[in-house]
C-alpha cells in the first residue's frame, strides 16, 4: 500500500512540475499593412472589357467607384443587391483574386 501512495505521489509530482516548467513563450504576430495604391477614376473610364464582364456576371449590379493600380489592375466598388463591396479585375476584364 506504501508503494502504491508513493508512486502515485511521484506521479502527481512530476505531472506537476512538468505542467510549472512549460514555456511561457509569447508569439510576436508582425502585421504588414499594404497599402492601397489606387488612384480614384471615373466609372465611364473602367476599360470595356472591365464593364462588360461586370454586366455579365452581375445584371443586375451597380458600379459604384473605380480605382485603378500602376499595373492596370481596377478596383470596383459595387453594389449587387443589398450586398456592398469590392471586385478586382485586370485590363482585360479577368477576374483577380484578392
Amino acid at each position: 500500500m506504501k508503494k502504491l501512495v508513493l508512486s502515485a505521489a511521484i506521479l502527481l509530482g512530476s505531472l506537476s512540475a512538468t505542467v510549472a516548467t512549460a514555456n511561457n513563450v509569447n508569439p510576436i504576430v508582425k502585421s504588414v499593412s499594404v497599402a492601397d495604391e489606387y488612384t480614384e477614376i471615373k466609372v465611364e473610364e473602367l476599360p470595356a472589357a472591365v464593364s462588360e464582364a461586370f454586366k455579365k456576371a452581375y445584371p443586375e449590379g451597380v458600379i459604384n467607384k473605380a480605382f485603378v493600380n500602376e499595373k492596370k489592375e481596377y478596383k470596383i466598388e459595387v453594389k449587387i443587391g443589398d450586398k456592398e463591396g469590392f471586385l478586382y479585375a485586370d485590363e482585360k476584364g479577368t477576374w483577380i483574386q484578392q
